[in-house]
């Protein structure tokens, strides 16, 4: 990656805050020494984290005087928290002092903070939060987990053209294969919303393969994309990480229990190692926000730094692409699309 890019960091946002957000920083910029990063929030406590309290040359401190509680509600935290760290790094990337921003805050005061301060592209009505989710072909993305609870049709479609737009760009891949989820593959199947989208979908260049199955998110190898609305996609992110909780401790708690399942685990431990290595929560951390007027990632409030900094190179991977741009002109070529098509 040789461009150089700037990015906000929300120093302060997340359930690590700085202790976390800092090092992640650090680590990135051994790694990307041309990158810039913008560390957002109180000075003071920002320094503690820097070894000898000596910042290098490509990163930078912007203080922000406020912070947005885990729990604050979007309204309360746009009307009253204007020097947050999260509005202050927003508001970098409005002024062009930034490229991007990432946060591991609040995500419906990110979400509403950004859709303010940065606006939506044309022809977007609403922006979605997309990642990517383990699966047997290497990962699988889906959107929307958790911004929008009710979409119609049109959403739905500007979604699949968003995320299409991003796994192009991310994943390399040059026509992603895109899904609906429902409750089962016939044309029959699905609610008013979802069988709309699938006409709306059937009607562009974009590869879709049509309606996939709960269990196709992780199976299915022809899938590259699932769309849904934002409350199923939620549902589904966060029954993914209650799983594999499980398998963890199950794991653990059942190598555990004697002598020999001791000595099994030993002997199993590379192959546990790789296991866990793909199911890493970690190598899969940043949100992309898709459909803003610029680039803004949400990690996880809980990881670490190393799934920190995976969201910092998410970021930088959609400046580098203009993602927004690529978005704008997909949704628009895909509506004349339709309309050739009516």
């Amino acid at each position: 990656m040789t461009e150089k890019i700037t990015i906000a960091l929300d120093a302060m946002g997340g359930d690590h805050g700085v202790s976390v957000v800092v090092p992640a920083a650090l680590n990135y910029l051994k790694e990307h020494p041309n990158q810039m990063l913008i560390l957002v929030g109180r000075e003071e406590a920002i320094r503690q984290y820097i070894p000898g309290g000596k910042v290098p040359a490509n990163l930078s401190i912007h203080a922000a005087s406020q912070e947005v509680g885990m729990n604050e509600l979007p309204s309360q935290a746009l009307r009253k928290k204007k020097d947050s760290s999260m509005r202050v790094a927003l508001d970098l990337v409005k002024a062009g002092t930034a490229d991007a921003c990432v946060s591991a805050g609040n995500t419906g005061a990110l979400m509403a903070t950004a859709r303010f301060v940065l606006k939506m592209l044309p022809n977007v009505d609403r922006p979605a939060i997309i990642t990517a989710l383990p699966a047997i072909n290497g990962r699988t993305w889906m959107l929307d987990l958790g911004a929008n609870v009710d979409c119609s049709a049109e959403h739905l479609f500007q979604f699949a053209v968003m995320g299409s737009e991003l796994v192009t760009v991310i994943d390399e891949i040059p026509s992603p294969k895109v899904g609906l989820l429902n409750i089962g593959q016939e044309e029959i199947k699905g609610n008013e919303q979802v069988k709309g989208a699938h006409e709306l979908l059937r009607h562009t260049s974009l590869n879709y393969i049509g309606y996939v199955e709960g269990d196709d998110i992780y199976l299915n190898e022809e899938v590259d994309i699932v769309v849904t609305d934002g409350f199923i996609g939620n549902v589904a992110l966060k029954t993914t990480e209650g799983v594999a909780k499980m398998i963890r401790s199950n794991l653990k708690e059942e190598f555990s229990r004697n002598i020999f399942t001791k000595l099994s685990a030993l002997i199993a431990l590379p192959v546990l190692k790789g296991l866990g290595c793909r199911i890493d929560p970690r190598r899969y951390n940043g949100a992309s926000l898709l459909g803003l007027r610029g680039v803004v990632v949400k990690s996880h409030g809980g990881t670490d730094a190393l799934g920190y900094a995976h969201a910092i190179d998410i970021a930088a991977k959609a400046v580098q692409a203009d993602i927004a741009a690529r978005i704008e002109a997909g949704v628009s070529k895909h509506l004349t699309d339709q309309k050739a098509t009516a």
